[in-house]
């Protein structure tokens, strides 16, 4: 039971993190807050890695005889790391 809170948690942080990461890149794209060049490439190319590394991390966990939630965590490392990667990076931007 504790280990699907700890998942509940887990997803909600990265929920979190991408809804920053959306608003900051939208005031980048609108002029308003600095953005690097190559940010809306960047928006895409970022999630493909991500959810790749996220499908390959869970096949494996699960032919390794893991739990599906055990599958599930493994499957959020990847996807986590970039939105929270995402969010260091992008609050690090001088304003304008």
């Amino acid at each position: 039971m504790f280990e699907l809170f700890q998942l509940q948690l887990k997803t909600a942080q990265i929920m979190v993190d991408a809804h920053g990461v959306i608003g900051m890149r939208m005031l980048g794209i609108a002029g308003v807050m600095p953005s690097e060049a190559g940010e809306t490439r960047l928006m895409v190319t970022e999630k493909q890695n991500a959810f790749a590394s996220a499908g390959l991390a869970a096949t494996g966990a699960m032919l390794a005889g893991k739990t599906p939630a055990q599958a599930y965590d493994m499957a959020l490392e990847p996807i986590g790391h970039a939105t929270r990667a995402n969010a260091r990076r992008l609050t690090r931007l001088d304003p304008r």
